[in-house]
């Protein structure tokens, strides 16, 4: 790996050791956070389990973990791995070695926030996905119950929807004919 974690490419993440850190690429530097803690593993779950269901009524592409990893650009390289995404089956079906980064963007992105994140830095993950071709993000935040939804565009990274616990999300034209009530997100009575 470059020294100084700069120019580091994507295929050097492969070569990291498991430092209980997760580890993402901006423009070729290292970006490393500490992992998020219990109460966003669960909303991660919860959101899986959601958008799972839908799925097995609808089989429009997979969801992925975070862990997977996205190459977002090239030269230099950013890799990020969304909390949870969707790729769309035909999207998926179309890389040629599912045990590496996937080449592109996701079609769904969804970020939860947890107790570290920074709100510059949230938006800065959600700039990324959105110039790569992401076409909807969903960024979950515990703490106030409430969804921020961006889709493609200027305008709607400077002033996404928020959605509160009463409110309904839907998934556009990502994942049509999905909606489900913010709380169960969240698994709120």
């Amino acid at each position: 790996m470059p020294s100084g974690n700069r120019n580091v490419k994507a295929e050097d993440l492969y070569d990291l050791p498991d430092d209980a850190l997760n580890h993402e690429l901006v423009a070729g530097c290292l970006i490393s956070e500490p992992l998020p803690g219990t109460r966003h593993g669960a909303v991660l779950a919860r959101v899986v389990y959601v958008l799972g269901e839908y799925l097995e009524r609808n089989p429009a592409g997979r969801i992925v973990g975070g862990d997977c990893g996205f190459i977002l650009a090239r030269s230099p390289d950013t890799v990020r791995g969304p909390d949870v995404a969707f790729v769309t089956r035909e999207r998926y079906e179309a890389i040629a070695d599912v045990r590496k980064f996937f080449p592109g963007a996701p079609d769904l992105a969804v970020e939860v926030r947890s107790p570290s994140d920074v709100k510059g830095e949230v938006r800065s993950k959600v700039a990324d996905y959105l110039l790569a071709g992401t076409r909807l993000v969903w960024v979950l935040d515990p703490e106030t119950v409430t969804v921020f939804v961006y889709g493609p565009g200027l305008p709607s990274l400077l002033a996404p929807r928020m959605l509160g616990p009463d409110d309904t999300i839907d998934g556009g034209d990502v994942l049509p004919g999905f909606s489900t009530p913010v709380k169960r997100l969240f698994e709120l009575p």
